[in-house]
């Protein structure tokens, strides 16, 4: 072993100033370098925007592709605070998008988080050749401009303001990036979940980037989640559809809600798609109450009705899926997940506040609609006679 190699001290530690850290290592901010990290780029951005329109304080968010690589997301709220932030020298625009993790939300149920871990815009900053910001506020319009995290120009007032809101727009570093190339319909199928999930919300996503090809989506969803199920099923194979069950009710001891619908059809493949606080999950104890307040509601009406006899088993929360098409989302103050991507929620009380909602208004539901309860019930009974 050479000399160099034994020699182990402090001279060996390397320590990144300012935004070294995230441009030598983006994929760890946002997900990757690649199209994915592009897309999460806009949902950091976009975040603030969304929150606004579902706190009351604007009523629309649109995202445009710009003909020049860029996205510009503005909103119609009441415009980013420029005045001094707390214990900061630099006005709270300035602040929001040059230092790490600050932001506007208050968190809780109420809010929700696009990007993968809300690392917050700053980060887009950094990893952005450029970004401009527009803030209308009380009847003034202010400028600022930033390039890869810091700022280049002072806030600076241009004149009067019609209206409020904030326009901000990135142009992501090719030196950080492999593609700068966005992929519009990978955005509108967040957007549109997203909206799908959060009724007062409304949306736009709109590309210029082709002059000859421009395009345009508004993504807002009055019926929520029974929207949603209509959007699942347009787009699983033809089949009939069984009547929606469809409800929002607090689960107890969790501090937050959960909203779900669903339905069966003739058809045998399953398709069910589970969220908390708006963020896709592929588990959790969320998931699991649903399905097991499915299966208790069953067995019990099917043995109300004689469909089981003595002998036959309850059904399984494994046995309920033939046909199923189904929407889960809980909101909660407190979310808890396993592992660093939120994938699976783990509160342990949402497993029974969930099962519970779920059997009770599904027991009502077959209790209130004999013809379609029979159909529904001996569908499931027959699958899981035949596994």
């Amino acid at each position: 072993m050479s000399e160099e190699a034994k020699r182990y001290d402090a001279s060996h530690i390397q320590v990144l100033e300012g935004w070294e850290a995230v441009r030598k290592r983006p994929g760890m901010y946002v997900g990757s370098t690649g199209e994915y990290g592009l897309r999460q780029m806009v949902f950091e951005v976009a975040d603030r925007a969304v929150n606004d329109v579902l706190a009351g304080r604007g009523t629309s968010v649109n995202i445009t592709l710009t003909p020049d690589g860029g996205v510009r997301v503005a909103d119609d709220g009441p415009g980013l605070p420029i005045d001094e932030a707390e214990g900061d020298d630099d006005p709270g625009l300035e602040t929001l998008l040059t230092r790490m993790h600050a932001g506007v939300g208050s968190g809780g149920r109420h809010d929700v988080v696009l990007g993968l871990c809300g690392v917050g815009p700053a980060v887009v900053n950094a990893l952005s050749r450029r970004m401009t910001a527009e803030v209308r506020r009380e009847g003034v319009r202010w400028v600022q401009e930033y390039a890869r995290g810091v700022a280049t120009t002072p806030l600076t007032e241009v004149g009067m303001a019609t209206g409020s809101g904030t326009t901000i727009a990135f142009w992501p570093d090719a030196d950080v990036f492999r593609t700068t190339e966005f992929s519009f319909d990978a955005l509108e199928d967040r957007l549109r979940e997203l909206a799908f999930l959060n009724q007062g919300l409304d949306i736009s996503l709109t590309d210029l980037r082709r002059p000859d090809e421009s395009r345009s989506v508004r993504l807002r969803f009055p019926a929520g989640t029974r929207d949603f199920l209509d959007f699942l099923a347009d787009h699983t194979a033809t089949s009939t559809p069984m009547e929606t069950v469809a409800f929002e009710r607090k689960v107890p001891l969790s501090s937050g809600v959960v909203e779900v619908a669903f339905r069966w059809c003739s058809c045998h493949e399953e398709q069910v798609r589970s969220f908390a606080n708006s963020r896709p999950t592929v588990g959790g104890t969320h998931l699991t109450g649903f399905r097991e307040g499915i299966a208790a509601a069953v067995t019990a009406y099917a043995r109300e009705q004689g469909l089981l006899t003595p002998e036959d088993p309850d059904i399984g929360a494994d046995r309920i899926g033939e046909g199923l098409t189904a929407v889960v989302s809980v909101k909660l103050d407190r979310p808890q997940f396993e592992g660093p991507t939120h994938g699976v929620l783990s509160n342990p009380d949402v497993r029974n506040g969930v099962e519970q909602a779920v059997q009770d208004h599904l027991r009502w539901w077959l209790q209130e609609n004999p013809a379609r309860a029979a159909n529904v019930v001996d569908q499931i009974v027959q699958g899981a006679r035949r596994d």
